[in-house]
């Protein structure tokens, strides 16, 4: 089947199923697909909210997980970070799509070195560019408001949505790298993009200078950046980012060309 009417189709049986039924888990909220390229498949999870008013058109929030959370299970991609997206209270106050696709053990969303201090944007990764390829197909069919597109993720994920905003200049309206980096020298093409970064102090798996020194270039580049680093954690401080929902409201309150 097409993935564009494969999508629709199951965009449609979403309304349909979930219309007056009672309110499952967040996890089981997430639909399960896969979408399939000349070079692979790229599992992934999207929530769709239940009651939308006609015509009205919602964002959509692109999760980008961890290392430790690779595979094809299309399911470990959703133990850090994605459910606080999903809370009652965050999906009254702003009803949106979540999208959370999941890399291979063989890949990365990012082709590089975690560990180093620098590094150069590399050809892009074949999830990247899945994952691309799938949110063109998803705001082709969905209400998507694409002045309200977002990216986040954490460690890997957090290198994949620097890489993100490099690649696609412009396309998205706000971004939270967590404990990640991307290549400096990049840095011009996310002046359009507000970015707000965070990182651990006592991080050893990936320095935080490589936040720091992401966020600096962005901003010396004429761009809207900024960071926080907690001072008493380390690699593991994207809870103390994700259940903070005033960062939340921040990423929502952004809007492409505002």
């Amino acid at each position: 089947m097409n993935q564009v009417l494969r999508i629709l189709l199951f965009y449609c049986l979403m309304i349909f199923f979930m219309t007056g039924q009672s309110q499952p888990s967040w996890k089981d909220s997430m639909r399960k697909d896969q979408y399939t390229t000349a070079k692979g498949t790229l599992p992934y999870r999207l929530f769709f909210p239940d009651t939308l008013a006609a015509d009205q058109k919602i964002p959509l929030v692109l999760f980008l997980h961890g290392a430790g959370e690779r595979g094809d299970d299309n399911e470990t991609q959703l133990l850090n970070g994605v459910k606080h997206f999903l809370t009652d209270s965050i999906q009254k106050e702003f009803p949106c799509i979540v999208l959370a696709p999941q890399c291979p053990v063989s890949a990365r969303w990012v082709e590089v070195d975690w560990s180093r201090s620098s590094h150069k944007m590399p050809q892009i990764s074949v999830p990247m560019s899945q994952v691309f390829a799938l949110l063109d197909s998803l705001t082709a069919v969905l209400p998507i408001d694409t002045n309200r597109i977002y990216i986040t993720g954490l460690s890997m994920g957090g290198f994949g949505t620097w890489d993100a905003l490099a690649r696609r200049p412009g396309y998205f309206a706000a971004a939270m790298p967590v404990c990640g980096g991307g290549d400096e020298s990049t840095a011009y093409l996310m002046t359009q993009t507000p970015i707000k970064a965070f990182h651990g102090n006592l991080d050893h798996l990936v320095i935080p200078a490589r936040t720091i020194n992401m966020v600096n270039a962005v901003n010396e580049a004429g761009g809207l950046a900024e960071y926080t680093v907690f001072p008493k954690l380390g690699h593991l401080c994207w809870e103390q980012v994700y259940s903070n929902v005033e960062n939340i409201r921040w990423l929502f309150s952004q809007k492409r060309g505002k």
